[in-house]
């Protein structure tokens, strides 16, 4: 929860909108089939589970998306997804360089 409200602020200090927010893999499952949004953030871990289903349904629909985990790029290994990490601890910066480099 606290890694999220970061991101929540550190996105709103970037002059960008939070439009929905999921902590629990279903969830975020129903905002990946419904939301209209121009990119996500993604913690690899939603509770004990991976959010790799996710990130195919964003794929699918031409969102990008960017992942955060204290893993880094092996928190993604035998998901067969490709796709930026923000390794955590990570800062503003690092968030708008991700976010931009995915736009």
């Amino acid at each position: 929860m606290l890694v999220a409200l970061l991101i929540e602020d550190f996105i709103l200090q970037l002059g960008c909108e939070i439009v929905g927010m999921a902590m629990r893999l279903e969830p975020a499952l129903d905002l990946a089939r419904t939301i209209d949004i121009d990119v996500a953030i993604l913690d690899i871990n939603l509770a004990g589970k991976p959010s790799f289903p996710v990130a195919e349904i964003l794929q699918a629909r031409g969102i990008p998306f960017v992942f955060a985990s204290g893993y880094g790029a092996a928190g993604l290994d035998g998901s067969g997804i490709s796709a930026p990490v923000l390794q955590k601890p990570f800062d503003v910066g690092d968030v708008r360089r991700l976010l931009t480099a995915a736009l």
